[in-house]
């Protein structure tokens, strides 16, 4: 009797495969991803930074609108001249004074007022009042300067209330031009305050509100311990595009006094107009206009470090 003895199994030889590097499949993945957003990307490059690039390399030159062949590198005389320039300063301090009135002071707080007074209001009165100051956001930079300018000029609107009250008038845009380029623009964008802090009062519980009035918090304390820190968020944000908008105002103040009388409401952007297109100094004016970015993006800094900070 024989016994078979079984042959020991052998497995079939494999051939090692090389799978692709996990790094490699990462940046295929991102590539295929991107692709799509290609063109807009190409669009930004070519017609957002594009643009910048070229007037940063302006801000150091001295090209001149007229009367020049040929510009040469300067490096930082433009700055050198700015911060050494009266009128500048001048105008930079304009440009904070009406920045602080007329957004952080202005708009932020009328328009957080308005919101709050609409929750409360009846439905007519808020259609009312929601209708009227959206319509002056709507308007057009020039209409809206020019209508402010026939409220505050000699014979205007507001002189005419003030005689009909027999009470003192004057030539508002000479006596107090910032004043009234900052009510103006207060006046125009305020409706976006408003809109910002509805949406963010629609947001917060009644319960929390109801709570409060019950533990006999008034009015004033619930706004200071609840309402603020509960909208924070909102406060940033709205801060933080109102400051960059007003930073920008350029129409409405040409329109109601072009920066006069003298220099008393020139702002960095007429400043910056003024020097590049009237004085044909194109780059001492994109200097300019660089640091008026750079103020910009101050702000910003501020308001995102307060956007970042936990309620």
């Amino acid at each position: 009797m024989t016994t078979s003895i079984p042959r020991a199994a052998k497995s079939p030889s494999r051939q090692p495969t090389s799978p692709t590097p996990e790094p490699r499949r990462r940046v295929t993945r991102t590539l295929t991803r991107l692709l799509p957003l290609s063109p807009a990307v190409a669009l930004l490059l070519l017609f957002l930074a594009g643009p910048i690039a070229y007037c940063a390399y302006i801000a150091f030159t001295d090209l001149q609108l007229t009367g020049q062949a040929h510009s040469s590198f300067v490096g930082f005389a433009n700055f050198r001249k700015a911060f050494g320039d009266e009128e500048f300063i001048n105008a930079v301090w304009l440009t904070l004074v009406f920045t602080v009135i007329s957004s952080l002071l202005g708009q932020n707080t009328l328009g957080l007022a308005l919101a709050a007074l609409m929750q409360r209001a009846s439905k007519p009165v808020r259609t009312l009042t929601g209708g009227i100051v959206i319509t002056a956001w709507v308007l057009p930079e020039v209409v809206a300067g020019f209508l402010l300018y026939a409220f505050f000029r000699r014979e205007g609107t507001l002189n005419a209330i003030l005689d009909w009250l027999h009470l003192p008038s004057q030539n508002w845009l000479f006596t107090l031009p910032i004043l009234a380029v900052s009510f103006a623009n207060v006046w125009r964008g305020t409706a976006f305050s408003m809109l910002v802090y509805s949406a963010a009062l629609n947001e917060i519980p009644s319960e929390i509100t109801e709570a409060a009035e019950v533990d006999g918090a008034g009015g004033w304390r619930r706004l200071w311990y609840i309402t603020l820190p509960m909208i924070r968020r909102s406060i940033g944000t709205n801060l933080m595009l109102n400051t960059l908008q007003t930073l920008s105002v350029f129409g409405l103040i040409w329109v109601m006094t072009r920066g006069g009388p003298g220099d008393r409401s020139q702002t960095l952007p007429l400043f910056m107009y003024e020097q590049a297109f009237q004085n044909s100094m194109i780059g001492y004016g994109t200097a300019v206009a660089l640091l008026l970015l750079l103020v910009g993006s101050l702000f910003s800094l501020v308001y995102l470090r307060l956007l970042r900070t936990e309620v």
